[in-house]
């Protein structure tokens, strides 16, 4: 995953690919049957609409299936994009003030103006990797002023074999790929992260792509969040993530990009957008102050 970008640097020191910036996905073989492969399902153009940049990251204005136009506006992106820091493995933060602000683009990726952060709702690299902001502009209020309405996030688990689209706010910019699979424990230096999405090699997100939203070509959904990518083929370190199967066996795949699923999230918010990392079947890591 690729630290938050500070002035020029751009292949930072933290996931490469933590907010992404993809290229399109996989061409066809060459040969005769690559002219006998059906024709792929007529999608939905997914455009810059509801992604947001940030100072170092990418993100996007989203909604829950049970946000309000009149509920606070929740910001998205990931938890190494924290601006006070990367949380260390194992910590969780919650309610923490935030002044953050974030450019709101316009479909073609024009900057329209900005929103403001109240909160940060929640923040971790623990077996996943994100932070949602709350913002001082409700969804009524971003529409009105700006034309644009929230990225809806997805309740289903995302699918192998799904034509997904990176967007990048912070590079203006968008990588088309699939969905090549999952790994079930992915490492990267000190962080571990659970069921996460593994790209086609199409995707070659760098950094600043962090944050990104993984839009679901067929629905137009939020379905992970983009986050890493390993730059050399080494084994599990910073930059280099690898993959660990339930025996322990250590597969690294050089090049290939990953993103944290995000179908859960929904579960953990309730009427107003308000945070309950207690209700049911919410199962983001809980701070060692709530109860399980």
């Amino acid at each position: 995953m690729y630290r938050p970008l500070v002035g020029t640097l751009a292949t930072a020191a933290l996931g490469a690919a933590a907010l992404m910036t993809a290229a399109p996905a996989g061409a066809a073989p060459a040969g005769a049957a690559a002219h006998h492969k059906p024709k792929p399902p007529q999608t939905k153009a997914v455009d810059f609409a509801g992604t947001v940049a940030l100072d170092n990251c990418s993100g996007s204005i989203v909604k829950m299936p049970t946000s309000q136009p009149n509920d606070p506006a929740l910001v998205m992106t990931n938890g190494h994009c924290l601006e006070t820091g990367m949380p260390s493995a194992g910590q969780v933060i919650v309610d923490q003030p935030s002044s953050r602000s974030f450019t709101v683009l316009d479909k073609s990726a024009g900057d329209l103006g900005s929103i403001q952060a109240t909160k940060v709702v929640y923040s971790t690299m623990t077996d996943t990797d994100v932070t949602l902001y709350e913002t001082g502009s409700t969804y009524a209020q971003i529409e009105q002023k700006y034309g644009i309405k929230p990225l809806e996030v997805s309740t289903d688990h995302p699918a192998k074999g799904a034509a997904i689209t990176v967007v990048s706010g912070y590079w203006k910019k968008t990588y088309t790929c699939g969905i090549d699979g999952f790994a079930p424990t992915l490492k990267e230096g000190d962080w571990t992260w659970k069921d996460s999405v593994r790209y086609t090699p199409e995707c070659k997100v760098i950094g600043g792509t962090s944050g990104s939203p993984v839009v679901d070509n067929a629905t137009g959904k939020v379905t992970a969040i983009n986050n890493t990518i390993n730059e050399n083929g080494e084994r599990c370190t910073v930059n280099n993530p690898c993959e660990v199967d339930g025996s322990g066996n250590v597969t690294v795949h050089d090049g290939i990009g990953y993103a944290q699923e995000t179908y859960t999230i929904p579960k953990c918010f309730g009427t107003g957008n308000k945070l309950d990392l207690n209700a049911a079947g919410c199962t983001l890591p809980k701070p060692s102050g709530i109860r399980h």
